[in-house]
C-alpha cells in the first residue's frame, strides 16, 4: 500500500483530500498543528471505512518538526509516495496593518512549509524513481487580491515553486503539479458575511462556491497514473471565477 502525507489535514480540503485518498487505496497520514482532536476524528472515520490513516503532529513552517514528522511517518506507514502540500492561513487586513510576526507566520506556514514538506518527500521519493507531490496554492496566487497582498505572494511563491521544482524532479520520474482552488466553503471563508458570500457565487460563472471535495477530486487525479504525463501545472478549480 503506498502512502499519501496530506498537511493541514483535520478539516476543510485538506479533510477531504485525507478521505478522498484513502479511497484511492492510500494510507494516509494526516497532519495536523493545534486540532488534535478534529486529525484523529478523520483518521478514525478513514480507518472504521477499512482505510489505513494515522495522525501526526507538525508545524510545518519547522524544518526540524517537518523532517521528524516524515522519519515517524515512514516508520509507521511507509515512505510518501504522494504529498498534499495543504496546510494554510489567512490574513485579510491592509499590508500596514500586518505586524512582523503575521507577515512572517503566513509566510512560514503558506510558502516555506510547502518548500520543506517537499524537500523530505523528495529524499524519500528519488530513490525509487517515482511519486507526486501536490501543491495546494489559490486563485490569488495567480491574479492577486487587495487585502491579501502577502497571501497572494505566498501563493505566487507556490505556483511558481511548483513550476521550477517540477523541471528539478522530473527526470526521476517525480510529478510537482499546483491546484489552485477559487472560493472553497472552509472554515477560513467562514467569517465572510452573507452579501459577500452571495456576491462572490454571482461572481463564478457556476453560481456556487466551490466544496473541499471539489478541490480533493482534483488533487486524486494529479496523485495517480490518469495523470501520468502532466507536471509542472496548475490547475485551477474556480467554478471559472478567473479564466
Amino acid at each position: 500500500m503506498k502512502t499519501a502525507v496530506v498537511t493541514g489535514a483535520s478539516r476543510g480540503i485538506g479533510a477531504a483530500v485525507a478521505k478522498r485518498l484513502a479511497t484511492a487505496g492510500y494510507a494516509v497520514a494526516v497532519n495536523y498543528l493545534s486540532s488534535e482532536k478534529q486529525a484523529r476524528n478523520i483518521a478514525e472515520e478513514i480507518n472504521s471505512s477499512g482505510g489505513v490513516a494515522e495522525a501526526f503532529k507538525a508545524d510545518v513552517s519547522d524544518p526540524r518538526e517537518v523532517r521528524k514528522m516524515f522519519e515517524d511517518i515512514s516508520e509507521k506507514l511507509g515512505g510518501a509516495s504522494v504529498l498534499v502540500n495543504n496546510a494554510g492561513i489567512s490574513f485579510i487586513g491592509l499590508l500596514q496593518d500586518m505586524s512582523d510576526e503575521e507577515i512572517g507566520r503566513l509566510a512560514g506556514v503558506d510558502f516555506l512549509g510547502t518548500v520543506y514538506c517537499s524537500r523530505e518527500a523528495a529524499k524519500i521519493m528519488l530513490p525509487k524513481k517515482e511519486g507526486a507531490i501536490i501543491n495546494i496554492a489559490s486563485m490569488w496566487g495567480e491574479v492577486g487580491a487587495s487585502c491579501e497582498a502577502v497571501y497572494s505572494a505566498c501563493k505566487a511563491g507556490v505556483i511558481g515553486f511548483t513550476k521550477a521544482l517540477a523541471k528539478e524532479l522530473g527526470p526521476s520520474g517525480i510529478r510537482v503539479n499546483c491546484v489552485s482552488p477559487g472560493v472553497i466553503r472552509t472554515d477560513m471563508n467562514s467569517g465572510l458575511d452573507r452579501e459577500t458570500i452571495e456576491e462572490l457565487c454571482g461572481d463564478t460563472p457556476l453560481l456556487r462556491l466551490g466544496t473541499p471535495e471539489d478541490v480533493a477530486e482534483a488533487v486524486a487525479f494529479l496523485a495517480d497514473e490518469r495523470s501520468g504525463f502532466i507536471t509542472g501545472q496548475v490547475l485551477p478549480v474556480n467554478g471559472g471565477f478567473i479564466a
